[in-house]
Formats: C-alpha cells, sequence, structure tokens
C-alpha cells in the first residue's frame, strides 16, 4: 500500500493521526508527518483515518488492485 497526502490541501485536524498513529502523527500544531507505506497489517486503520479526512486531502494506493499501465492511487473508502 502507498499513501499519498496532498499537504496542500491538509488542515491540521489530525483524525488520521487519532486513528492510524503509526502511520500518521502531528508535528507541531499544523504540520503532518507521514509514512507513505505503511506495512499491511496496519490497512484498516490508514483506509478509516483517510475516509475521516475532512478534507479529504489522503489517497490510498492499493497496490493489489492497480490498473496495468501503472498505478492509481484512489481515494479510501471504509470497509
Amino acid at each position: 500500500m502507498r499513501v499519498v497526502v496532498d499537504l496542500s490541501r491538509c488542515q491540521g485536524y489530525a483524525q488520521c493521526a487519532f486513528l492510524a498513529p503509526d502511520a500518521f502523527r502531528m508535528h507541531g500544531e499544523e504540520a503532518l508527518m507521514y509514512d507513505p507505506t505503511p506495512d499491511d497489517a496496519q490497512r484498516d486503520q490508514v483506509l478509516r483515518a483517510a475516509a475521516a479526512c475532512p478534507v479529504q486531502a489522503i489517497l490510498v494506493d492499493q497496490l493489489e488492485g492497480r490498473l496495468e499501465g501503472g498505478d492509481v492511487p484512489v481515494a479510501a473508502s471504509t470497509p
């Protein structure tokens, strides 16, 4: 799994850091730090965190479901 955060959209609500603390964390009050390749064991937490983002700044590329011709990040949805 690959994660991309559009930091220009991120408003620092920190819902992702609350829901998936091993993949997302706040540095100070506004700067988000994240793991672009979280472990597959964190999949459910990362997908919930992406779905909970109020500004939809988090995209998750689920590598096992990629299309031929390249990776296309998709917006996460809750299971």
